[in-house]
């Protein structure tokens, strides 16, 4: 027990050394890049964005931080004849590995519990803030439990948008409802349709019923029901996509809702869900790489070999890495199964791991 505590202190320390280079790192080159993004702006808020910015940087980075402490505990444990120890004890290496094993569990468990909320909220908030300093709009979407929201404006004033449902590629509105306001904020008009259909520069609603909101004047006895109706527009499909969000922008607590909200709404919520199991595979991902960086550091040291030896699990990382993210996209079209996208690279990259690990200690 005291010898597990002692590599777990070692492994934490190491890993926790690393990020923080890490955070340094990314906070000076992001601020070099701001810098020259927003040259006008005061460097104070230069350096809110800079630091509302860091925590999904850092986060995205957590695999190849962890690879890297892996090999310096490792190397620092061999270097110091401190494995050679462990194995004379009687010790295998998988017992050895348990303590940095367990660390690397919790600290994967604790990042998509406790600091995905925060990435997320910082992510969201440095996009409005980004978008806002360039000069670009808010969204212009939102999905309640009543339907979705969709807002348009031109210089003759608002429109706000409600559907109950939409189609998958959110072209065509169903049971929708739009109301008109001028630019001091009056009520113009008030339009009812069975469906809306987007197309280039308007809307064309089908079966629609309008109703003339003036002042002093009884708008039922003036409404008119129209076969066809058509009402400009400057949205598109791919901004109102745009609108929904990256799924890094949503906290995982908050995922489940959100993916229930958008098939209640009629849209595909695959890129999200695939999104939430593979923040739910990433602590097996994590520990997967610590087993598999291990195989190829833990073994005694030969300066000659070493090298290719940390080369080597560095790219067989990145390799593992890329083909999780190769996964994601697959999922994300529709082309393999949710769960199969998320979770077969971490289980993958477990088994591969610990069968090299098995295959040395017989050797």
């Amino acid at each position: 027990m005291i010898l597990h505590s002692y590599f777990a202190r070692k492994f934490l320390w190491t890993f926790l050394g690393i990020f923080a280079v890490f955070v340094l790192l990314l906070a000076l080159i992001d601020l070099v890049d701001e810098l020259q993004d927003f040259p006008d702006l005061p460097f104070l808020q230069v350096a809110e964005i800079v630091a509302l910015n860091l925590p999904h940087a850092n986060y995205e980075i957590l695999p190849l931080v962890m690879i890297l402490a892996t090999v310096a505990l490792f190397l620092r444990l061999a270097r110091s004849s401190e494995l050679v120890v462990v194995r004379a004890s009687g010790r295998s290496a998988l017992r050895a590995l348990a303590a940095p094993i367990t660390v690397a569990l919790l600290i994967g468990l604790v990042a998509i519990s406790m600091f995905n909320p925060i990435v997320a909220a910082a992510s969201k908030r440095y996009n409005d803030l980004v978008n806002s300093h360039m000069g670009g709009g808010s969204n212009v979407l939102a999905i309640s439990s009543e339907g979705l929201w969709l807002r348009q404006g031109s210089d003759t004033g608002q429109t706000v948008i409600h559907a109950n449902h939409a189609s998958s590629d959110v072209t065509t509105l169903y049971d929708a409802t739009f109301i008109a306001f001028s630019p001091d904020g009056a009520p113009l008009r008030r339009i009812s349709a069975q469906t809306a259909e987007l197309s280039d520069g308007e809307w064309l609603l089908r079966n629609a019923k309008l109703w003339t909101l003036e002042t002093g004047s009884n708008p039922e006895s003036s409404a008119r029901e129209i076969a066809a109706l058509s009402v400009p527009s400057a949205l598109t499909q791919d901004r109102i996509l745009d609108s929904f969000g990256k799924p890094e922008y949503i906290s995982l607590w908050d995922l489940p809702d959100f993916i229930n909200q958008l098939e209640e709404a009629g849209f595909s919520a695959r890129r999200y869900a695939v999104w939430f199991q593979m923040e739910l595979a990433s602590p097996l991902f994590l520990v997967a790489l610590v087993m598999l960086t291990a195989a190829f550091t833990m073994r005694h040291t030969r300066i000659s070999n070493t090298g290719i030896s940390v080369l080597s699990a560095v790219m067989l990382g990145f390799t593992l890495h890329y083909i999780r993210n190769f996964a994601q996209i697959l999922g994300e079209n529709g082309q393999i199964p949710v769960l199969l996208a998320a979770w077969a690279p971490p289980v993958a990259s477990f088994l591969l791991a610990l069968g090299i690990l098995l295959h040395m200690e017989d050797g």
